[in-house]
């Protein structure tokens, strides 16, 4: 059975809107909590949701709970978190000040520590969820899904995944979510690549040079994982141990063999691109930066996989945006 109670949002950005407004579209009742910044717009404007595959969504401010303070989690059934890895300690002490005790926690994040750091604080059940597809924030309550994909969600007695699915948003329950979060991560070293290169995803791997970069960091990363004992699951319907022979490939053989599963937006660009964009930390530390710290715990090398942290901490440092860089400078 579906709760009475509001599903709570937390740190409502482009995920966090896209997810929240599709809950609300779809009957459920939701809340978020945000940047006034992220306010302000939607109560202007509401929500305009759209895809790549055509479909819109439209939801008026109205059917909507929004605050910028952590009172609104006062009455929440479930809290999804949608803050960026680094802010993860922060929300959740927030939800732990807050939120009621049967509150399920939900973490939407990418990076593979979420869940622990959210139960380290958190006195409700908490699940683990990977959201594969990129939202783009276009301004004026528009939120844009530019690529494909089911969110993921830990499996549990309550059927948590089966309450946040609706219309537009499909939620299906694993039994292996860190399997799955790793799959995801595998995918997710692209984002620095992305950001790094200043291209459209589509353009940018449509590229050969760009894709061994990313099928050498993938083999550093299987070789790490391999190491600890985890097998990532598939999370672009291809086994991860593959994937760094079919981005090989040559362009016209790539294109063939990836198929439909290339259902990138034109415009779609990675977060971590957006966030050197907009002066923002990224989430480099918790997506390249997780396979370094394994490495080292194995006295593994990833020389590749540091020189992509590098490059994106100085950027950061630089704070001028995507560098613009071509393959072989991000090779070095």
């Amino acid at each position: 059975m579906v709760s009475t109670r509001p599903i709570v949002v937390a740190g409502a950005g482009s995920v966090g809107c896209f997810v929240g407004g599709l809950l609300a579209a779809g009957g459920r009742s939701v809340s978020l909590l945000a940047r006034p910044r992220v306010l302000a717009e939607i109560e202007q404007n509401g929500l305009r949701l759209t895809g790549f595959n055509g479909f819109e969504r439209r939801v008026p401010a109205a059917r909507l709970r929004l605050s910028d303070h952590p009172s609104i989690l006062r009455d929440a059934a479930m809290v999804l978190v949608t803050v960026k890895s680094m802010d993860t300690a922060a929300m959740a002490d927030q939800i732990a000040a807050h939120a009621p005790g049967d509150a399920i926690v939900v973490s939407l994040q990418n990076g593979i520590a979420n869940r622990e750091v959210l139960r380290s604080r958190c006195s409700g059940r908490v699940l683990a969820g990977m959201v594969p597809f990129n939202i783009m924030a276009l301004g004026e309550g528009h939120y844009h899904q530019a690529t494909s994909g089911d969110i993921a969600l830990e499996q549990d007695e309550a059927g948590t995944a089966a309450q946040l699915a609706v219309e537009g948003l499909a939620v299906r329950a694993v039994p292996d979510i860190v399997a799955v979060l790793w799959g995801k991560l595998l995918l997710n070293l692209n984002n620095a690549l992305n950001a790094l290169s200043g291209l459209p995803l589509r353009d940018q791997l449509a590229q050969r040079p760009w894709r061994l970069l990313l099928a050498d960091q993938m083999t550093e990363a299987l070789q790490v994982l391999k190491a600890e004992g985890i097998v990532p699951a598939a999370a672009s319907g291809v086994a991860p141990r593959f994937i760094p022979h079919i981005l090989r490939l040559p362009d016209a053989v790539f294109r063939i063999v990836s198929g439909g599963a290339m259902r990138i937006d034109a415009s779609a660009r990675s977060s971590m691109w957006e966030d050197l964009q907009r002066r923002r930390p990224t989430e480099i530390d918790f997506l390249q930066g997780a396979v370094a710290a394994l490495a080292e715990r194995h006295g593994i090398d990833v020389p590749l996989t540091r020189r992509v942290m590098a490059l994106v901490a100085a950027a950061e440092r630089e704070d001028t945006g995507s560098p613009g860089l071509r393959p072989d400078q991000v090779r070095g």
